[in-house]
């Protein structure tokens, strides 16, 4: 039994495969949050043998003021507030700049790579972390339009009062430590550094050419 306190990213990823262990060899695919949650979903895809990619959303932000989100959009879907006081074309010109931005990120994380079918497929989302749970909500609701067989959140940790949320959107969720008194996600790892791009990307085609 681990305490509560994880030595790093990499044992959270360990620790989780044992409770995930009934999707081994499955039709299956792990689906993780850059960057932090890459090492992460590196980890269990091995000791699984799963196939490993990344999941990318942003949050549409109210033209008056950018961190109260209306919306959220991936580089294939998007779900969008009913805010009838914001014209169409702010929205439209958002979701084209963002999606710009996250056709980017996973070109230089994934190179040409088509990201992984995900249809009639159990997908394992995997973050290193739950603070508020905004974009991986957003993951989910935008992965449901893929018609995926199962949804599975798979983190470490996560705020006690959002088990519940979590339970009702995925359809299993599985975790290390809910916490009643939650610091930040930080505060649950001895080691807490800042995942580079360039380990990203590394991890993601050491898991490319070893499926």
């Amino acid at each position: 039994m681990y305490n509560e306190i994880l030595k790093d990213r990499t044992e959270a990823g360990f620790l989780l495969s044992e409770k995930l262990k009934k999707y081994q060899d499955t039709n299956s695919v792990i689906l993780a949050v850059p960057r932090g949650g890459v090492p992460v979903g590196f980890v269990i895809s091995k000791i699984l043998h799963l196939p490993l990619d990344i999941v990318l959303a942003k949050k549409i932000g109210h033209p008056s003021n950018k961190e109260f989100a209306i919306g959220a959009v991936s580089m294939d879907s998007m779900i969008i507030d009913e805010h009838s006081d914001i014209p169409k074309k702010y929205i439209d010109n958002e979701i084209i700049r963002l999606r710009q931005q996250l056709d980017e990120k996973y070109g230089r994380y994934m190179g040409d790579r088509k990201p992984l079918a995900i249809e009639n497929k159990n997908v394992i989302l995997v973050d290193d972390g739950i603070a508020t749970g905004n974009t991986l909500l957003s993951c989910i609701t935008m992965l449901r339009k893929k018609n995926p067989s199962k949804i599975i959140v798979a983190v470490p940790v996560l705020p006690f009062d959002t088990v519940p949320l979590f339970e009702k959107n995925a359809d299993e969720l599985i975790y290390l430590t809910a916490s009643k008194y939650f610091r930040g996600v930080g505060s649950f790892y001895e080691k807490f550094n800042q995942v580079e791009d360039e380990e990203v990307t590394q991890m993601l085609r050491l898991a490319t050419t070893t499926e």
